[in-house]
């Protein structure tokens, strides 16, 4: 019997190893259960991403859920995450499911909850549908014919996909873009936004936009070390104006400008900070996981918005978002969302935005950046994933617990905050962070600092220290 444990976004697991379809089933049998006892004639979105057997996990879910007289309308493509998010608003059904890992590499599939606000399902109601997981799954699959279920509409195939794509039309002027002096670029690193791009902009250039399972052997997270072929395309091109590239399954972000320069994350939420409350006039908080920049505050202190930051997991940031009046939410990890959207990660919706902000302003995304710098001054962010072994890892840990790390080679500590892992400041503007990952067995440690050569170098010496 495997334990199934939900993490900070979702149950992952290593495909044929421990996620088989008799423990998707499991958790599919705790989904209809917890549905169930909570909504009368309950209805779910389910769509599934171009990871290997998506298709059939989503099936078997589906016929689950069927089988437990819930209503299903499943995705009859592959699908991005966001567009299984909004079709529960726009379907008002009760949840959605996702078949997908994310950014996680390609052995790796999973199973994500989408609430009924159309974004991660909260915490205490993933415990609540864990705790419903049965030891073993007592359900012949085989016996539950997909196509029955069908003819009694039980399940409903739908075009997920184009539910999202005619969301993205009724809000962006996309012949704006199309004849902006602007040149656009896409990289959908092999994952499920590519179909919703070639429909939204069929015409701007597009890397990694075809169905491979295995991502050629690069995890589909948008980080630099992972999109080497996109920024050299743009670098070459010396036409492209800003590029943009997602995950796997399309709810995280990441942008290039012009010269094929990385803009991580943090910059990104700082775009739409200055874009939305300055230009747009929009109101409301800003959300922020622990390990984002501290330049959130000094941006946020210029324009008079409150900051709340929140424990590492978007599903902390779409906690609030539910509640009150939030302009920006947005992780480290780059799932970014806006008020005038839903409660949830979407990449391809913050790519069309920062791209409408230089529309509307004629700004390059350089200059944007520049502004924003004026306010906050210039900074850089760096992460390394350490791969080490579990004991190694956790006496780490017990380090960080008991305050040993006084210094990390030449930076002398001045302040630990230990919120959510272990963040080591060195002053106001320049800190290291320790924090075991939620989804991958690595050790995750970041920095920031003045320059991208001053990052690298905490980083180093961070490492020095904790495996000496």
């Amino acid at each position: 019997m495997v334990k199934i444990k939900f993490g900070t976004d979702g149950w992952r697991a290593v495909i044929a190893k421990e996620f088989t379809v008799d423990n998707v089933a499991r958790v599919a049998l705790a989904t209809a259960k917890w549905l169930n006892l909570n909504y009368k004639n309950p209805k779910v979105i389910i769509g599934y991403d171009f990871r290997f057997a998506g298709k059939l996990f989503a099936e078997t879910t589906a016929k689950i859920l069927a089988n437990n007289g819930i209503t299903v309308y499943l995705s009859d493509k592959k699908v991005s995450t966001p567009a299984v998010s909004l079709a529960i608003k726009k379907l008002k059904a009760n949840l959605g499911v996702v078949i997908t890992a994310s950014h996680n590499p390609p052995d790796y599939n999973g199973y994500k909850l989408k609430g009924i606000h159309g974004g991660p399902l909260l915490e205490k109601d993933i415990k609540n549908v864990e705790a419903l997981i049965p030891e073993e799954n007592e359900i012949i699959i085989d016996d539950l014919d997909l196509n029955n279920f069908i003819s009694k509409k039980q399940i409903i195939m739908s075009d997920i996909e184009d539910i999202y794509v005619k969301h993205v039309l009724n809000n962006f002027d996309i012949e704006k873009f199309k004849k902006s002096k602007f040149n656009f670029a896409f990289d959908a690193m092999y994952g499920a936004g590519q179909n919703i791009m070639k429909k939204i902009l069929p015409d701007i250039d597009m890397l990694h936009c075809d169905d491979n399972p295995t991502f050629k052997g690069i995890p589909p997270e948008p980080l630099h070390r992972n999109l080497q072929e996109f920024s050299n395309y743009i670098k070459n091109s010396n036409k492209i104006s800003c590029g943009l590239a997602v995950d796997g399954d399309a709810d995280r972000i990441a942008l290039y400008d012009s010269k094929g320069n990385y803009i991580d994350s943090h910059h990104i939420i700082l775009i739409l900070i200055h874009y939305l409350h300055k230009y747009k006039s929009l109101k409301g908080k800003v959300v922020t996981g622990f390990s984002s920049t501290v330049k959130v505050e000094k941006l946020c202190k210029h324009y008079n918005i409150q900051v709340q930051r929140v424990h590492i997991g978007f599903k902390d940031i779409c906690s609030v978002m539910i509640k009150e009046e939030v302009l920006v939410g947005g992780e480290e990890s780059g799932g970014i969302a806006i008020s005038s959207h839903i409660p949830e990660r979407d990449g391809i919706w913050m790519g069309l935005t920062i791209w409408q902000f230089m529309i509307e302003t004629g700004k390059t995304i350089e200059e944007i950046i520049n502004e924003i710098y004026d306010i906050t001054g210039p900074f850089a962010f760096e992460r390394s994933d350490l791969h080490i072994e579990e004991n190694i890892k956790q006496q780490i840990i017990k380090n960080c617990k008991e305050n040993k790390y006084k210094n990390f080679g030449n930076y002398k500590v001045k302040k630990i905050d230990d919120f959510d892992g272990f963040k080591y400041f060195f002053n106001d503007n320049e800190w290291v962070m320790i924090r075991p990952s939620g989804t991958e067995p690595v050790l995750r440690t970041y920095a920031e600092s003045k320059t991208k050569k001053q990052a690298l170098d905490i980083l180093e010496k961070c490492k020095s220290t904790i495996l000496n």
